[in-house]
């Protein structure tokens, strides 16, 4: 695999636990805690450091990427990252990781706290009595067995907090349409649209990513469709309810009561809801419990720790979803796929406007934009300037006009897997093919359809000549009189007579004074000197 690291440098810019603090430096790694930075003084920062781990506090933006320099990945002790500019980090080649299950039992645990709250008005009537007052019949509550409770998100956290309502005999509405409907059922909820969940249920609880699709979600039309007197707990996202329209809702009596975690402004020092007597605030509670930091902190060093080490991206909010007993098959997958489209980029003459990315056999059964990003990354890496990682690849091959298709074949090969790629310029097309052998070595087993058995590493030397007897001699002629040592010879062919092809490990760089010896031998068609990392 690229991007390997055995030490680095991190930048912890928010408070994270001691235990993860400690994970990343048994790991090798320079570590710089440095919380409450100001926007300029991160952007200076940056660029020194491999990685950066935030929480919530930190704004990670557009502006603070700008340049970048050595950061090659963001680390979120945290589920959310609507403080992190995921385009520009992902323009920049910087892989964004978060833990998205590390604080799931204690953002329920907070919910069912504020629902139970709710219900029974706990923090006023606490209030009114440190005051003085005896109010019983002030605050009459309600009852959860038997009420609907609509959830709004069925990700971890909205599961956990199902489980934990069933135990209370509560009806439960469902809404997530990224969520299949088995999964609804196998959780014990209805699964419904949005406008029915709200207009059937007595409690309302929200657990989505805030995006631009999700921002006020709960505005103005959607409140006014819910249940009279129903409650609205928010343990999310500030963004996702407009304030102002649930304001309103509640002084009207539309909705009996809120209970939020979560403000589009922290501190809300100027919101109207903090201090409406049928709203319970929290200030962003929903993952501080001892037990929820010290599981963020350290699972969020681990993957920053493993990223620089072998770059294995877990939970990676800008690649495509893998699952880390798939990605454990899938990285040696990614490296042949790298190593071949660094081949193709290296024997493919004209100007590239395609790619194509054929899995066969046993290789098709896996995940193919992976592969096809850590092609398109193995093709570019000696085009492209500055940093390109398999989070930018493809979109970086977008950029230069190169298309890039995935192709999952039925097609029979003599291999259990096989990669197979090519490459379209405007002289025309090459193609290379890919297996793995023993314990996930890259063997690369074909070009132009010709077979070939070479491992795609270290210095090469690649010819096409015409096959007629004499010209590995010749070849070796020249290396021998620029001193290069052959390691290894490589030879396919089509049939007899025709056009040959060869691959010769070398232990050294290949002078220029020697290719162009090699060019000017009669039966030579192409010779090219190819460099992969060994």
């Amino acid at each position: 695999m690229s991007q390997r690291a055995s030490s680095g440098r991190v930048l912890v810019a928010d408070a994270l636990s001691d235990g993860g603090v400690q994970r990343l430096r048994d790991a090798g790694l320079d570590v710089t805690v440095r919380t409450g930075m100001k926007a300029a003084e991160l952007a200076a920062a940056l660029g020194e450091h491999d990685a950066l781990i935030v929480r919530s506090a930190t704004q990670v933006t557009a502006e603070a990427l700008a340049a970048p320099g050595r950061l090659r990945a963001i680390g979120r002790a945290g589920t959310g990252v609507d403080n992190i500019d995921l385009e520009a980090a992902t323009r920049a080649g910087i892989v964004v990781m978060n833990t998205p299950g590390g604080n799931s039992v204690a953002a329920a645990e907070l919910t069912l706290a504020l629902l139970l709250a709710l219900a029974r008005h706990v923090p006023q009537a606490d209030r009114d009595l440190r005051g003085g007052r005896w109010e019983r019949k002030k605050y009459v509550g309600v009852e959860l067995e038997g009420k609907l409770l609509g959830v709004v998100g069925l990700g971890r956290i909205g599961r956990e907090v199902a489980r934990r309502a069933l135990a209370f005999r509560m009806k439960l509405l469902g809404h997530d349409p990224f969520v299949a409907s088995g999964v609804a059922l196998d959780s014990g909820i209805e699964r419904v649209g949005l406008e029915e969940l709200a207009a059937r249920s007595d409690f309302v609880t929200l657990h989505l990513p805030l995006s631009p699709e999700t921002r006020h979600l709960f505005g103005p039309a959607l409140i006014a469709r819910m249940k009279p007197g129903a409650r609205l707990i928010n343990c999310a996202r500030g963004g996702l309810v407009d304030e102002t329209a649930l304001h309103t809702a509640l002084e009207s009596g539309r909705v009996a009561g809120a209970a939020l975690d979560v403000f589009e402004n922290e501190p809300p020092l100027d919101s109207p809801l903090v201090g409406h007597p049928a709203v319970i605030c929290t200030p962003h509670l929903g993952a501080s419990t001892q037990e929820a930091q010290e599981r963020v902190g350290t699972e969020i060093a681990d993957k920053i720790a493993g990223y620089l080490a072998s770059g294995a991206m877990l939970d990676a909010v800008n690649f495509p979803p893998v699952a880390p007993e798939e990605y454990t098959t899938l990285r040696p997958l990614m490296d042949l796929a790298e190593r071949l489209g660094s081949f193709l980029s290296q024997i493919s003459p004209g100007g590239i406007r395609a790619l194509d990315v054929r899995a066969l056999g046993a290789f098709g059964e896996h995940a193919l934009r992976p592969l096809a990003m850590a092609a398109a990354r193995g093709l570019l890496e000696r085009i492209v300037e500055g940093n390109i990682s398999y989070v930018n690849a493809l979109q970086l091959a977008s950029a230069r006009g190169i298309r890039v298709e995935e192709i999952r074949s039925s097609e029979p090969s003599a291999y259990s897997g096989l990669l197979r790629l090519a490459v379209g310029t405007d002289q025309g097309t090459t193609t290379v093919a890919g297996t793995l052998i023993g314990d996930g070595q890259p063997r690369l087993v074909e070009i132009d359809g010709m077979a070939i058995e070479a491992r795609p590493g270290g210095q090469m030397l690649f010819l096409r000549n015409r096959d007629v007897p004499g010209v590995v001699g010749k070849v070796g002629a020249i290396l021998g009189r620029a001193g290069v040592n052959i390691a290894g010879i490589h030879l396919g062919r089509s049939e007899p007579g025709a056009v040959a092809v060869s691959i010769i490990n070398v232990d050294g760089a290949v002078p220029a004074g020697a290719l162009e010896e090699l060019r000017r031998i009669d039966e030579v068609l192409l010779a090219g000197a190819v460099r992969i990392r060994a």
